[in-house]
């Protein structure tokens, strides 16, 4: 559901990435490894149009991105790209219920109470609805975090080094939780990480 070609991005005159190619479809599932600094989390805000690359051409959903505004990309993003932070980014005045409200009315989609309840309830974490950011374990706000991503029901979720900071038990949680929200929504799933835990898990592999 995206293809990425002759993508070239540079900082200062020095390129930091150079990627001739790369495709994956609807439903595929894929980690991007590579050492810190190899490009990964600037790779994955090319592909979440976060940020423009010096050159190439990126397609999202039969999308090119290239040819959108910035307000329009913003509307693009919020419809068809779920995104998992490594720093949260809830807002943290607004409660759990009014993070994901806020998630569709940015989106330009209805707000739906009906909608947030199954998310939540799917994450096993209906019973926060009411909480405030400030009042969730590390775990909670991770599971909140994704619920933010797949509300819209992206074509494509992106989750950056969502493991790094989590013990075995947690990892193996949060990777399932990526995965299964993935399937249950139909989303091409990209995962960026130097945790060799989760390696194995996926059958197609990008490396930087």
């Amino acid at each position: 559901m995206f293809l990425l070609e002759n993508v070239i991005h540079q900082y200062d005159g020095q390129t930091v990435l150079d990627m001739p190619l790369w495709k994956a479809e609807q439903g595929e599932q894929w980690i991007m490894l590579g050492p810190s600094g190899s490009g990964k989390t600037t790779l994955l805000h090319i592909l979440a149009g976060l940020l423009k690359p010096t050159s190439g051409n990126i397609t999202i959903a039969g999308q090119d991105l290239g040819t959108l505004g910035a307000a329009q990309i913003d509307h693009f993003r919020g419809q068809n790209i779920g995104i998992v932070f490594q720093r949260m980014h809830l807002f943290g005045t607004l409660t759990v219920r009014e993070n994901l409200l806020m998630a569709q009315f940015v989106a330009g989609e209805p707000q739906s109470e009906e909608r947030v309840d199954e998310v939540l309830e799917g994450l096993d974490i209906g019973t926060k609805k009411f909480a405030y950011p400030a009042q969730l374990s590390v775990g909670q706000a991770q599971r909140v975090s994704i619920a933010r991503a797949v509300i819209n029901r992206p074509k494509v979720i992106l989750a950056d080094e969502p493991t790094s900071a989590l013990d075995d038990r947690n990892c193996d949680k949060v990777l399932e939780l990526l995965k299964k929200q993935a399937e249950t929504h139909k989303a091409t799933l990209v995962i960026t990480t130097h945790d060799q835990r989760i390696k194995d898990a996926f059958g197609n592999q990008f490396n930087l």
